[in-house]
This record gives structure tokens, sequence and C-alpha cells, in this order.
């Protein structure tokens, strides 16, 4: 009891105090505002307790759009993925055990807060197959398509070959068109970080339009190299990865956790959403898409935004910061900016959503007020941002404060409509204009 006490205590005092003195607004777009960084005893709390869906309840589509539940009754589904005949994908996957992951009274606190988030739910560590076999947008075929993965994630379909990012490594299946399950076992292209800590463990990855190439995300072993620079060795980049030899190196650095990445359809350059980190304040550090420079550094754990120095970081590298590149297109801080996929191919969606990138925010814990908790629709012009966001679904929030949902990953189906993972939620949403 005493423990629990303590624990109570440090919650409620991490939760008072500071808080965003900015909108939202301030940190989104190609030139951010960054105030000054505002360190605290402990860091901001603000959580979100996940409730799940009332019966019947569902986001708000954005006017000109509809939402409705292409599959729903799964268990924290996380990345979808489209294969050419249409059917989707979905990686059922939460977090592997993290034994020397935030130890100590930080990492109980950390326990409850992922608790009260909904993210401690235990990993189905499985593929599902969605199939809308009669054209309504409502999957009527729901089957296991891969069991028996570890905390699965990215997923990419090359030639017959399904590759499938698990949390250490990345395994290939042999793929029949119009399977409903894969029994064979995968085989192991290469080893991926992962180990005790694991911090970020969500593993992405993203085939080159010649098919020869996987690049794949890596996340950050902490905040802000928290447990040393040795355990972020090849951690915080995007890696390439040859599908012939397995051999790999690192395509681009500094980017504390990349989850989403796409081919920008004109430019055709590799864009990524990324993760910024936290506690040093509500209004830093806004999370991010950006292209991606072959050799690139984004500044992780140095620096932030480009050259932005975090003084937190022991054993600075001032030759480091010196080329910290800056990102494209800021998306708000903390709104966990996880989901990115480009609008080609859209054609379900009105011609306003024809160019650019919808991105799934799965919503802040340590911003007050809250951020994100929503998708939105980032305008494209020459392959590059032009605008502001435009929302497309919200209300993932209750007044409350409560969590009914949580966005993640976002794609386009095969009959054009923009498809939602919703890991709270337990649900796959599909968006399309109204009256569709």
């Amino acid at each position: 009891m005493k423990h629990f006490m303590l624990l109570a205590s440090v919650i409620v005092l991490a939760g008072c105090g500071e808080q965003a003195t900015l909108p939202a607004s301030a940190g989104i777009g190609a030139n951010p505002t960054l105030p000054a960084p505002h360190s605290t005893l402990l860091p901001t709390m603000h959580i979100a307790p996940a409730t799940g869906w009332a019966l019947g309840a569902k986001p708000t589509p954005a006017p000109g759009l509809q939402v409705a539940a292409f599959a729903a009754g799964l268990v924290h589904p996380r990345w979808l993925y489209v294969l050419p005949n249409g059917d989707v994908l979905v990686a059922e996957t939460n977090a592997p055990p993290k034994p020397q992951d935030s130890k100590g009274l930080a990492g109980v606190v950390e326990k409850v807060i992922m608790g009260r988030a909904g993210a401690t739910v235990p990993s189905a560590n499985r593929i599902t197959l969605l199939r809308d076999t009669k054209g309504t947008g409502v999957a009527d075929v729901k089957t296991i398509f891969l069991k028996g993965l570890n905390s699965p994630f990215g997923m990419a379909l090359v030639g017959h070959d399904l590759y499938v990012a698990d949390t250490d490594a990345v395994l290939k299946f042999a793929y029949t068109p119009g399977a409903t399950a894969i029994t064979t076992p995968g085989v192991k292209v290469v080893d991926l970080p992962a180990g005790p800590i694991n911090h970020h463990w969500t593993k992405n990855i993203l085939a080159s339009p010649d098919g020869a190439t996987l690049y794949a995300t890596v996340g950050s072993n902490s905040n802000v190299g928290d447990n040393g620079l040795a355990a972020e060795a090849e951690r915080a980049a995007i890696w390439k990865i040859d599908l012939r030899t397995g051999a790999h190196g690192v395509f681009a650095g500094g980017l504390r956790n990349p989850n989403g990445m796409g081919w920008e359809p004109v430019s055709g350059r590799l864009w990524t959403s990324v993760n910024e980190r936290d506690e040093i304040g509500s209004d830093l550090v806004p999370d991010y898409m950006t292209s991606v420079a072959p050799g690139g550094f984004y500044g992780w754990p140095f620096s932030y935004y480009g050259q932005h120095v975090d003084s937190r970081v022991k054993n600075q590298r001032p030759d480091l910061v010196a080329r910290a590149l800056k990102p494209d297109y800021a998306l708000g801080s903390h709104t966990a900016s996880l989901g990115l996929t480009f609008a080609a191919g859209a054609t379900a969606l009105p011609p306003a959503f024809a160019e650019g990138a919808f991105v799934g925010q799965h919503g802040s814990w340590n911003r007050k007020p809250f951020a994100g908790y929503k998708v939105i629709f980032v305008p494209f012009r020459g392959g590059m941002p032009a605008g502001p966001p435009v929302d497309v679904l919200t209300g993932f929030l209750t007044p409350a404060g409560d969590a009914q949902g949580r966005p993640v990953g976002v794609t386009i189906d095969k009959a054009g409509g923009l498809l939602v993972a919703d890991d709270v939620g337990n649900t796959v949403w599909r968006v399309t204009r109204a009256n569709q």
C-alpha cells in the first residue's frame, strides 16, 4: 500500500504544473515554433484512459467523408498492408517483453501509464487477413494468415515473397496469390536490433520500387541516449537491406523513432514519419515527416529539428550537430505521428485528397492539453508539403478525455478508400467520400 501511495503521488505530481503555452498549430508546418526547453523534475503525464468504442460509436469524419468499420473485433491492430488482389493484412501486435527497459520507479510509472493508455495488451503475435468479397467496404472473410511471430509490424510483398518485420528480424515467407493462410516456416533475412531493452520495438519495412532492396525503420533504445550510446548501435535509423545477400547498412540516422514510410509519387523520394523526444515540455519537440536523404543525419540524440542542441545528452558530438538536417514538415509536439501513406490511388476520396499524405496520430501521453488522437491529411504540391494539415478523422477522444480509439497505421485499399488501424478500438476503419 505504501508503494502504491508513493506511485499515485508521483503520477499526480507529474500531471500538475507544466503545460503548453503555445497553440498546437505552433508546432506544425515547415517552420514550427521552438521555444526554450522546459525541463521538470518529473515528465508531464497527461494520460487519456483507454475505454474503447461504445456499441455503434465511431470516429467523426471530415465534411464530405464517411467512415465505417472495415473489420472489428481485432486484437490491438497496429499496422496494415494491402496485397495486389485487395486482401488486407493487419498486424495484431504489441510490445515484446523488455526486462531491462525503464527499470526502477520510472519503469513502474511507465507501466501504469501504458496500462491506462491501453498499451499493455499481450501481443497476439499474428497477421490476420481481411477480405471484402462482396465489394461492400466491409471485410466478410477474416483468417489467421501468419501466427507464432514475435511482435510483427511491417510487411512488404516482393514478387511471390512476403517479408515481415518482427521486432528482432526480417523474415521471408513464400506467398501464393489468393492464399488465406501461410503455414510454411519463414526464412530469416537479417537480424534487427532488439535485446532486453528494445525501447522502441516497432520495425517497419518498405520495398524499393525495383524490389531489390528493403528499407527498415529501427527506433532508438531510449529517449535521449539514456542507456549510453553503445546501446544505440545501428538504432535511431533507417536501414537499407540487400534482399539478395541480406547485407545491410544505415541509410539515414539520427531519427529517434521512425515508423511510417512511403515513396512520394512526384519526386520518387523516400519519406518517413518520426516521433521526437520527450521530457522538455509540452511544446517540444514536434514530431515530423521528412524526405530522407541518403546518408543524412537528423540530429538524435544530440540535437533536434536541425541543430538545436539537447543539453541533456552527455558526450556531445558537435561534428554531427553541424550536419544535422532540418526535417521538412512538423506534425505537432507529442502527437505520436506513426502512420504515413501517400494519397496516390485514393479514388474513393474527394479530389481535395488527391495529392498529399495521410498521417495516423496515435496521440500524446505527456502533453497538456492532449495532442494528436486523429488522422490528418497534409496537402502536397510538386512533391513537397503545401499548406496546413486537414483533419480527416477525429472524435477518438471523448470530451472527458477518454480514448475511445487510437489511430496507428494508414493505407489506401485497392478500391481507393483510406484504411486506418485503431489499436484501442480494435477496429480497422474505412474512410470514403460521403454517400460512396
